[in-house]
């Protein structure tokens, strides 16, 4: 591995601590704040402008992406987002740690140690070079991105249909970063200008769903989902739309399994959030 890779993922673990940390203090302080409403955006930012303890987490967490487009620039997209996973951890830990918070699950924990153990199996699969991948072509980019924004607007809209609030704008929310990320890394590889309206639209649409999401439920069902989604995507996209190829032989097995396990993580750590999701909690005005 390259000192430039190396660099990169050291990076996208101070990106993911950064992040999660801010989307905890974030998620403390909205929940606890009147109901915002997409129907009085300007009303609803100075709510969240006004709590000391909102800004807090939203100024990390725009360091904690800021590194994450540094990392981006030293190594492949799919090894940084692989290394971001590993924030669902610290999120546990998070709520764990802080008084009056509802204390992790066994299962949870449970998660937590698939996706560090997939974390470990990554480090070792570092051990030899793998090819840092090329920039795709313009229809496939495109593709990708219709197809993701889409995604996301129809799971924003799920919860019409049944699927709980709270689970349903954390997924929205993690599809909508998933986009912004995978434009981000074409944008910081080609120097690609065009796209920078593409990165501030996705985010700031993950931005709007995440924070009405913490208002209908629990930090792992909101940032856990979208943590799942915002990871596992991207990592599809460096394979299949980055040709970032995996190193041969038994590396190359190590880099799967750990893919399979980083993942596999945050399905079990944002599943049973997912199944409590109805419990009641504040409820969320979107139009008054």
């Amino acid at each position: 591995m390259s000192a430039a890779a190396a660099a990169g993922l050291v990076l996208a673990l101070g990106s993911t601590t950064a992040l999660n940390w801010g989307f905890f203090t974030q998620h403390g302080a909205a929940e606890a704040m009147p109901p915002l409403s997409v129907r009085h955006p300007l009303a609803s930012l100075r709510l969240l402008a006004a709590s000391r303890r909102w800004l807090a987490g939203f100024v990390v967490g725009l360091a904690g992406w800021a590194l994450y487009v540094a990392a981006l620039k030293l190594a492949p997209l799919s090894l940084v987002q692989a290394v971001s996973a590993g924030g669902l951890g610290l999120l546990a830990l998070l709520q764990w740690l802080t008084p009056g918070a509802a204390r992790p699950s066994r299962r949870e924990w449970w998660a937590v140690a698939v996706a560090v153990a997939g974390l470990v199996l990554l480090a070792a699969s570092l051990a030899t070079h793998s090819a840092s991948g090329t920039a795709p072509g313009a229809e496939a980019l495109v593709l990708w991105l219709v197809v993701l924004a889409l995604a996301a607007v129809a799971i924003a809209g799920s919860s019409r249909l049944g699927v709980p609030a709270a689970a349903a704008l954390g997924a929205a929310a993690g599809v909508f970063y998933a986009t912004g990320d995978v434009a981000t890394k074409e944008a910081v590889v080609t120097a690609g200008i065009v796209l920078v309206p593409v990165v501030l639209a996705s985010h700031g649409l993950a931005f709007v769903s995440l924070q009405l999401g913490f208002q209908r439920g629990g930090v792992l069902v909101t940032v856990g989902l979208a943590t799942l989604l915002t990871n596992a995507l991207p990592i599809a996209a460096g394979t299949a739309l980055f040709h970032e190829r995996l190193p041969q032989g038994l590396f190359g097995v190590l880099r799967l399994a750990a893919f399979a396990l980083v993942t596999a993580g945050a399905a079990l750590l944002a599943r049973p959030a997912f199944e409590t999701a109805d419990t009641p909690r504040p409820e969320v005005v979107f139009g008054e």
